[in-house]
């Protein structure tokens, strides 16, 4: 089943973005995983979403995935510069 990797982030160092993405991309991959959606345009039709928030989808084939994903070795070295470059909300989301 598939489990979608949703993150709602706010950029704090612009400088590191570009850096946390390629790392981020690479082991998404790696994982079995794929973008859906990344950075595009937001159209808030209900409710608050803060000022400049960017909304990221990611698919993994399943919950295991996502989360041997999120606790690897590839993606701690992304988690680095995640933490001076984002601040975020990450969920992991069962699909249909």
């Amino acid at each position: 089943m598939a489990i979608f990797v949703i993150s709602e982030v706010e950029i704090v160092d612009e400088s590191l973005v570009s850096t946390y993405q390629s790392l981020a991309e690479a082991s998404i991959a790696q994982y079995g995983g794929r973008y859906l959606a990344r950075g595009g345009t937001i159209e808030v039709v209900e409710g608050n979403r803060p000022a400049g928030q960017r909304v990221i989808v990611a698919e993994f084939p399943s919950m295991e995935r996502a989360h041997e994903w999120y606790a690897s070795p590839e993606y701690a070295q992304a988690l680095q510069v995640r933490e001076r470059a984002l601040d975020r909300r990450l969920t992991f989301v069962e699909g249909l």
